[in-house]
């Protein structure tokens, strides 16, 4: 009956023993003699392992002597502890992580298997941004992040080896005239200021994308001071006016902290006349591509001027990329598909001489290059001739790339859909 199983359920507790990492060797040996009935141990094993001799216990370190000297390194970031969607685990194991990679790539060809390939692309005679994605560790997880940054990514962080060669290929290449730095969070990079003192040591514009809350994080609070006086531009995600629409990208309280980040921002100068540059980035909600990017900006500017007192220099409008997690969220929506077909529907042709890929290197954090940071999320390297992945340890220059075919593939239809979108924003100023 019920109760009798309830009566033997608190007596198997009651027998059950709690193994402890401080208990004697003797007292292990005796909780595993207790678990053998419940746990189905053969005789032998047991022998095997009650047989064995106890390791010499380790002497207790000694306890450092105290000082009163005050530490001179900066405390790490306090990270945000954003509770995890489906498609946000954690990092998992390679064999787990390739399959359901393998799986996801196998829905997204079936739901699109009817559409056009991408028109055929080369790179421009020139190219002047390098992109450098840092890093995939932030304090926010974002439905629409198309790298599926998180706290967790702790260990896809550029080290100090490849920030250098970074630099040096920044130095040797005279037609690169500004280093564009994005992660996950690129402020939480170990070597992220002294990336930026040396790009402008060299003469060369520095782009920081920034998500603003990570100011503050603990043992950033220096930051807006430093980007102010390394004359830093900071193009901020904000992708909406409203609390609502906010936070229900980013996380709760997401748009107060944003809010508070502006203000600190405009105090330090920004986006005040003379001061260093400060755009937005707004991004839709979902499914739909982005109005136009003047009417939007007129509508930010209005909005948050008369709210907030805020001031910026401009808006970026960026289509959400069919990638990552929001393609997870459209495929769970059953809605993939449609947003497909309309990225399509609205090619225009406009668009292509202004692309992104074609006059910026993208390098992510260990050193592999690709042709923008789409490409970077979705593994698609750019290759050499025996069709190994590049890195930034093969080139010399950025010109031995200057007109090579670029890797496409259907998520490129997002920058060229209506105005376009890259990350400085709009492509065309037609109509939509």
């Amino acid at each position: 009956t019920r109760r009798n199983k309830k009566k033997q359920e608190e007596t198997r507790r009651k027998n059950c023993t709690t193994l402890h990492l401080s208990d004697t060797h003797e007292d292990l040996m005796i909780a595993i003699r207790r678990l053998v009935p419940q746990c189905g141990i053969a005789a032998s094993h047991l022998r095997s392992i009650t047989s064995a001799t106890p390791a010499a216990t380790p002497a207790a370190p000694q306890p450092a002597p105290q000082t009163t000297t005050q530490p001179t390194t900066r405390p790490k970031p306090r990270l945000r502890e954003t509770p995890l969607r489906h498609s946000e685990d954690p990092q998992v194991g390679n064999a787990r992580e390739q399959e359901r990679r393998r799986l996801r790539m196998k829905q997204f060809r079936a739901a699109t298997a009817h559409l056009p390939r991408f028109p055929a692309l080369s790179r421009a005679s020139e190219c002047n941004i390098l992109q450098v994605n840092i890093g995939k560790l932030c304090n926010l997880v974002c439905r629409h992040c198309h790298v599926e940054s998180s706290p967790s990514k702790r260990r896809e962080n550029m080290n100090r080896l490849t920030v250098d060669r970074c630099l040096e290929l920044l130095r040797d290449s005279p037609t690169l005239h500004t280093l564009d730095l994005t992660g996950g969070a690129p402020e939480l990079n170990p070597h992220f200021r002294y990336m930026v003192e040396e790009a402008r040591k060299l003469g060369r514009e520095v782009i920081d994308r920034c998500n603003l809350v990570v100011l503050y994080e603990r043992g950033l609070e220096d930051l807006p001071a430093f980007l102010a006086e390394q004359r830093v531009q900071v193009v901020a995600s904000l992708p909406c006016y409203s609390v609502e629409n906010t936070d229900r990208q980013r996380g709760r309280g997401v748009f107060k902290d944003s809010v508070s980040a502006l203000q600190l921002l405009n105090e330090h100068g920004y986006g005040r006349e003379g001061g260093p540059e400060l755009h937005l980035v707004y991004n839709p909600g979902g499914a739909s591509l982005p109005g136009p990017q003047q009417e939007l900006e007129a509508r930010y500017r209005q909005e948050l001027r008369e709210l907030f007192g805020i001031e910026f220099n401009r808006l970026f409008t960026i289509t959400n990329q069919p990638i990552k997690r929001f393609a997870d969220d459209l495929l769970h929506a059953g809605a993939y598909t449609a947003y497909m077909e309309l990225l399509v529907k609205n090619y225009s042709e406009a668009t292509v001489p202004a692309l992104m890929c074609r006059n910026t290197l993208n390098v992510q954090w260990d050193g592999t290059l690709f042709d923008c940071d789409f490409n970077g999320a979705l593994e698609m390297p750019i290759r050499g001739a025996q069709r190994q992945p590049l890195t930034v340890f093969d080139l010399a220059n950025v010109s031995e790339l200057d007109r090579r075919a670029i890797r496409t593939d259907l998520h490129c239809y997002a920058c060229t859909a209506g105005q376009g979108s890259s990350c400085g924003g709009a492509l065309s100023t037609e109509p939509m």
